[in-house]
């Protein structure tokens, strides 16, 4: 997380000015939308975060009432499964890039638990309408993308449509917990048990317990193995041109948990 001091939400307190984190994999973007936030009444800034893991920590630590999420970063939804599932008050405003401009990528958000969906081209003075309207509302849909909301014929899926197992895009199962999504992704990265402990505020045993439970979960017989699998499954999404979110699994070490 970087950038401006982000202000916590205070607990049982009515506020009337909703603090906004933004979860972008470009950085002038997120500066952007921290200045969009920063000039818009009503809102205030609450922080910004480039990866999931990253971004998990954010809404724990500060508990903004809206995220607004690049769908670049969450192509199979479960980003924002987590995200609803770790916080129901939290809102969540995805923005959908043309490659997820799709009816199937749109019914997925939305049943995954995201409360607004607009164009990540959307000019600054609708954003922050949808981010207040999406509040207030629960539901907002960019008038742009109203007419893909409608529901998919399932009949009528392309190829395209499909991962290369044959499952709908944005349908991947998520059989891991929000910690051990957490510490899959670090693993990832290339992080040891003890970063990662440090990174999350965490034993090297719980990390540990961890890593194990990803394991047994994804069948795995140690951890490269383990971010193969979760890769080919969707479960997380390899490195673009836009650097986000980890790196590619013959990237990683290969150790066994530990």
């Amino acid at each position: 997380m970087h950038g401006i001091e982000p202000t916590r939400r205070p607990a049982g307190v009515a506020v009337r000015s909703l603090g906004v984190a933004v979860v972008d994999p470009i950085p002038i973007y997120r500066d952007g939308l921290a200045s969009l936030v920063h000039r818009s009444q009503g809102l205030h800034w609450a922080g910004q975060a480039a990866s999931h893991h990253a971004a998990l920590q954010l809404c724990e630590q500060v508990k903004p009432d809206v995220v607004v999420l690049d769908s670049a970063l969450d192509p199979n939804c479960h980003l924002t499964k987590l995200l609803n599932a770790g916080d129901p008050a939290l809102v969540i405003v995805t923005l959908i890039r043309d490659a997820n401009r799709t009816q199937q990528y749109l019914a997925a958000a939305i049943a995954a638990g995201a409360h607004a969906i607009v164009p990540r081209s959307i000019d600054s003075r609708r954003l922050a309408e949808a981010i207040r309207r999406a509040h207030t509302d629960r539901r907002y849909i960019d008038p742009a993308l109203a007419a893909l909301t409608a529901r998919p014929k399932r009949a009528t899926l392309a190829k395209s449509d499909l991962s290369p197992e044959g499952a709908p895009l944005g349908r991947a199962a998520m059989p891991l917990s929000r910690r051990e999504y957490q510490v899959l992704q670090l693993v990832a990265e290339g992080l040891e048990n003890s970063a990662i402990a440090k990174l999350l505020f965490l034993s090297v045993e719980t990390v540990r317990t961890h890593v194990k439970s990803i394991l047994r979960k994804l069948s795995a017989r140690d951890r490269t193995h383990a971010v193969t699998i979760a890769f080919r499954g969707g479960i997380l999404i390899a490195r673009t041109e836009d650097g986000h979110v980890v790196v590619t699994p013959d990237t990683t070490a290969s150790h066994g948990p530990r």
